[in-house]
């Protein structure tokens, strides 16, 4: 059995921008009593601490826990509270470049985007997002606009030209994030094996995004075994079989 369970957030633990069921906070709360686990997602650390931390039992063995908010940009462990380990931040400079491309692209009249709830540009420090439909639209709604995400495919093939040396990747249901060239989920996979010791080979990575140009598919690239799951239903699934063969193992 791996020693590492990774999991991708929005679309995979929990519904977009939404915390974590009673059902999938148990399940997550019995596998840290078993195994490590880490949570690499596009949302910052404000999300994390409403969608997950917020979820867990104090009791709970956080110290297995890693969190590493906006694609692995940032590595949150925790001690006696939550730690920042690093932060890879945006210059001024490039920061000002890609919401610039961002509203660049966001006035594109074929883009047919409606209604916006909120607003449509996120900085988190370490990666800029961009919210098609805005940061608070209803989740049914996020759910029609680009269902075989061909919208933001040519968004992100847009921003690919105003971008050179950037990661640019589809995250959730509506967004792209923009992050630093390489600094997307397989540095964050890199981070995991430096600090924690533990090999690539011993990880296993659950998203719901792992084609080719969506955020989670950095983690496969970086060598995990990796699990495909259309939503947080079905990731539990997969978190049950983890327990139970761990539970094999240890009997």
């Amino acid at each position: 059995m791996k020693e590492l369970a990774i999991f991708d957030l929005d679309g995979t633990l929990a519904e977009s921008k939404s915390a974590l069921d009673q059902e999938m906070a148990s399940l997550l709360g019995a596998l840290l009593d078993v195994v490590k686990v880490a949570i690499i997602s596009g949302g910052d650390w404000p999300q994390f601490e409403k969608q997950v931390v917020s979820k867990l039992d104090p009791g709970q063995k956080l110290a297995n826990l890693s969190l590493l908010p906006t694609c692995g940009t940032k590595f949150y462990r925790y001690e006696t509270a939550w730690q920042q380990l690093y932060s890879e931040d945006f210059s001024e400079a490039e920061r000002n470049a890609v919401s610039a491309a961002l509203r660049q692209v966001l006035g594109s009249p074929e883009l047919d985007i409606g209604q916006i709830w909120g607003e449509q540009i996120e900085d988190r420090g370490s990666q800029i997002t961009l919210w098609a439909l805005g940061q608070t639209a209803p989740l049914d709604d996020k759910q029609r606009w680009d269902p075989d995400f061909a919208k933001r495919q040519r968004l992100k093939a847009r921003l690919e030209q105003l971008l050179p040396g950037f990661s640019i990747r589809l995250g959730g249901t509506t967004s792209i994030d923009v992050t630093k060239a390489g600094i997307d989920k397989a540095y964050g996979i890199r981070k995991l094996r430096d600090i924690l010791g533990i090999g690539i080979g011993q990880m296993v990575f659950v998203g719901d995004a792992l084609f080719p140009g969506g955020n989670d598919y950095p983690a496969k690239e970086a060598g995990v075994v990796s699990i495909q799951v259309k939503g947080p239903d079905e990731t539990k699934c997969v978190v049950s079989a983890i327990l139970a063969v761990l539970s094999d193992v240890s009997a």
